[in-house]
């Protein structure tokens, strides 16, 4: 149930019947029905809710919006409707007040939903997939993954509480250019165990990294110099085929201990071996996409995306300025690339599986592959805009209050096996997730193990555990929680208890809101809201008060809150303690 959306389509509706009512009384002038805002103001003292209808129907009905408020309001019929009173405030905003009952409705609501409060049926079933991570398994993962880890399980997950069919994916990209590179660099540190750097110089498009090192040394060990005299490709093959599954087995353990699950590892090799990428290419030459030119094979990439901004209103001046350029799909040597693969996994996704929308999580470096990547869809009979592309800022590793580039512990770049060997897990995932994935990120490593309140998820935490601490002293004493249906939660009135109960009715409209925008920082805001209000009342109103009626309905408000917070936390893969 979404107690806010609910409460908010009510309105919408009761708004539009006192329009047509006023139209068809002559006193409004008969037009189109405006599009019009119904939101929660900011300063609720003012009204819980409030719309702008009559401002927005000041061009259709011709008048002035104070006079289209109060022909709207007096025809307004709040009878069966939350609503008790409605108020015109300056030009003609219109402010609605609910009843106690509104607040009473939404505690009732918290302990009759329990573990499903925040659910909705907003997505209606669509199946949605969620790519995210997908890191090069050539290497350890690094601190991008670990932000885009975070966001996009947080993000799936916000999708799935919203009500779609969600899938977590993670691409392997297991051929290709960056394989053939990661079996020269382990084929050149293995030669180089028996012949030395001088004789064997690792070339400088390798990779550098000390884990190849370490793969080379421990396949030296179980194979001694049996390749040495032998042939390059196939030391290559071999070392291949014994570090790749290494590196795949420690990116699934990282995840694991990252509390990430995934539901589809989907290989990039099946596209190669099943045909899948030779099919894509084929189509694109049937739809005349491609060309041949120095022996390569190339799509028409500026072709396709100019079409595409012209559709936009773009003008040849605005085209010309992106210097748009043409792809390579099958390069002189016969072997397709990185791009063509790409196009045939997106295809497999939408085409195959039958997803209604894709949601990439990419790196904000990937900007320029998006339009191309939308275009060649269109180019191959889909719809580029069904797939939608989350692109994430850095992160910045701050210690001391300067920034941190190295582990102490092995002197190079900080992976997200060192990470989560310094911080907690909760606090990874809740901090990578307190802003926006457009914008950069510091992450505090001493806030991060600081047990503080300026510790975001230490605050969260904090506040489900203190409300179990609240019960369990109350318990000690004899006082247990009573049935909802003996309380009388009208009683619930004051400011901080109105306050607290209407942000727990707006948990799930946040976690819609995170899912049409992809924003799951909207999820940690609400958590932190929540905990702020909580101490808010507790610190206002006395749970064990003089008054013998009112101290069960604040438990129950209390065991409300430790829903939502619960609730929310579990969402974020973030554990709810109930001591500290």
């Amino acid at each position: 149930m979404n107690i806010i959306r609910d409460t908010s389509e009510q309105l919408r509706s009761m708004i539009r019947a006192a329009m047509e009512k006023a139209i068809a009384e002559g006193a409004l002038k008969d037009a189109p029905l405006p599009e019009f805002v119904v939101e929660i103001p900011g300063d609720t003292t003012k009204g819980d809710f409030a719309t702008n209808a009559a401002m927005a129907g000041a061009r259709a009905f011709g008048m002035a919006p104070r006079k289209i408020a109060e022909a709207i309001c007096q025809r307004l019929s709040l009878e069966g409707t939350p609503f008790e009173r409605w108020e015109i405030a300056g030009p003609g905003f219109i402010n609605l007040f609910v009843g106690q009952q509104w607040f009473v409705n939404i505690l009732t609501t918290i302990h009759a939903e329990g573990e499903a409060y925040g659910r909705s049926d907003y997505g209606k079933g669509q199946k949605y997939m969620v790519e995210f991570v997908s890191a090069n398994p050539t290497g350890p993962m690094h601190m991008g993954n670990a932000r885009g880890g975070a966001m996009g399980d947080c993000l799936a997950a916000a999708l799935d509480w919203a009500g779609y069919d969600v899938t977590r994916e993670f691409y392997v990209n297991d051929a290709g250019n960056q394989i053939e590179k990661f079996g020269l660099s382990l084929a050149t540190r293995y030669l180089q165990i028996y012949k030395g750097e001088e004789e064997v110089p690792m070339p400088e498009d390798c990779y550098q990294g000390e884990d190849i090192k370490v793969h080379a040394a421990a396949f030296a060990e179980i194979n001694g110099d049996k390749y040495v005299e032998g042939d390059l490709e196939q030391l290559k093959a071999d070392m291949v085929a014994y570090a790749l599954p290494k590196n795949l087995a420690k990116m699934r353990a990282d995840m694991d201990t990252y509390r990430i699950n995934y539901d589809v590892w989907f290989m990039e090799s099946d596209l190669h071996n099943s045909g899948a990428v030779q099919k894509v290419i084929d189509t694109l030459s049937a739809n005349g996409m491609t060309y041949e030119k120095d022996g390569a094979l190339w799509y028409k990439n500026a072709e396709v995306l100019t079409k595409k901004l012209k559709e936009q209103g773009k003008t040849d001046e605005q085209i010309a300025l992106l210097e748009l350029k043409d792809d390579v799909l099958v390069r002189a040597n016969g072997n397709p690339t990185y791009f063509a693969a790409d196009i045939a996994y997106h295809y497999n996704k939408f085409a195959e599986r039958g997803f209604d929308r894709v949601i990439n999580v990419w790196g904000a470096d990937h900007h320029g592959h998006v339009a191309r990547m939308k275009g060649a869809l269109d180019a191959v009979g889909l719809d580029g805009e069904k797939l939608d592309i989350v692109l994430m800022q850095l992160v910045r590793l701050m210690k001391d209050g300067k920034p941190v580039k190295m582990s102490k512990r092995t002197g190079k770049a900080i992976t997200l096996t060192d990470l989560l060997e310094e911080v907690p897990v909760d606090a990874a995932r809740f901090i990578f997730n307190l802003r926006e994935p457009g914008s950069t990120l510091d992450f505090d490593l001493d806030l991060a193990v600081e047990q503080s309140n300026q510790n975001p998820v230490y605050y969260v935490q904090y506040a489900h555990a203190r409300i179990c601490s609240i019960l369990k002293n109350l318990a000690a004493e004899g006082i247990e929680p009573q049935p909802l249906e003996n309380c009388d939660l009208s009683l619930l009135c004051t400011g901080e208890e109105r306050e607290l109960l209407r942000r727990l009715g707006a948990m799930a409209d946040e976690i819609v809101e995170a899912a049409r925008f992809y924003d799951p920082a909207r999820l940690t805001k609400y958590a932190i809201e929540v905990a702020t209000l909580f101490h808010k009342f507790y610190n206002a109103c006395r749970v064990k008060c003089d008054d013998p009626a009112l101290v069960p309905c604040r438990m129950q408000l209390c065991l409300a809150v430790r829903t939502v917070l619960r609730n929310m936390l579990c969402l974020l893969k973030v554990e709810a303690p109930e001591t500290m």
